[in-house]
């Protein structure tokens, strides 16, 4: 029997930088709800896994509907990120094997390619710590000095954007986090709860385009994201994936 992949999805936020009168993941976007998109990305790529749905317990907007696995689970979000990936890797307690891979995605980025996931995952299946999708910085970096002025230009060298998914296996990822908030350490992602225990996660290149929708103008420059993307048609990773899952 093959292991199970497991899908973790923080989708609890309340997206307040959008400024918008419903959170993020439920604006539209191109004819869908911003959630449907991501959820229809990670089963195009991952039809078999099993997905865990982080949403507010007072949540309702949510519409069963949009999710497209046949296994899927539906579990209270928290506070911050991490508090909503803790709830879901304890609610897989007992489902998940601790050599399980779990991959971890933003419900705000709807914009991922199945190619990249796959691509994510091949890279992490026989991967001792786990990893991410990232991409390298390009950008001059400044850093402030926190009165809104340049303090110092900071070398981009060995810089990268984190992105998601982020996946490690489910006993790592569930003792890193409960370390974490066991040290009172904040954590902004699933990477840095397991750097915190000594380890090296790997970074795996992936496309630009992976954005993650937080300020009102993403929302337009993911429509078109999507439009280009649509244009392109499906790379060869996608049915290679399928055959596999």
């Amino acid at each position: 029997m093959s292991e199970a992949l497991w899908l973790v999805v923080p989708a609890a936020g309340q997206g307040r930088r959008m400024g918008a009168q419903r959170p993020k993941q439920y604006l539209a976007l191109a004819g869908q709800p911003v959630m449907a998109h991501t959820l229809s990305r990670l089963h195009q790529a991952f039809p078999a896994a099993r997905l865990c749905l982080c949403l507010d317990p007072d949540d309702t907007l949510f519409d069963p509907a949009w999710v497209p696995f046949a296994h899927w689970q539906r579990v209270a979000g928290g506070a911050e990120r991490a508090d909503s990936v803790a709830h879901a890797l304890a609610a897989l307690s007992g489902q998940a094997g601790d050599e399980e891979m779990v991959l971890v995605h933003d419900v705000a980025r709807p914009c991922v390619t199945v190619n990249d996931l796959v691509r994510l995952y091949e890279a992490l299946s026989n991967d001792a710590v786990g990893g991410l999708l990232a991409a390298p910085v390009a950008d001059t970096m400044k850093r402030d000095d926190g009165a809104g002025r340049v303090a110092a230009t900071e070398s981009r060298q060995g810089l990268w954007h984190a992105m998601t998914p982020q996946g490690f296996r489910y006993g790592l990822l569930r003792r890193a986090l409960a370390a974490a908030r066991q040290q009172g350490l904040v954590v902004t992602d699933e990477a840095s709860a397991v750097e915190a225990l000594g380890l090296q996660p790997r970074l795996v290149a992936g496309r630009r385009d992976n954005l993650k929708i937080t300020h009102p103008e993403d929302l337009a420059l993911a429509a078109r994201i999507l439009a280009a993307q649509h244009a392109e048609g499906p790379g060869p990773a996608a049915a290679s994936c399928r055959e596999k899952r």
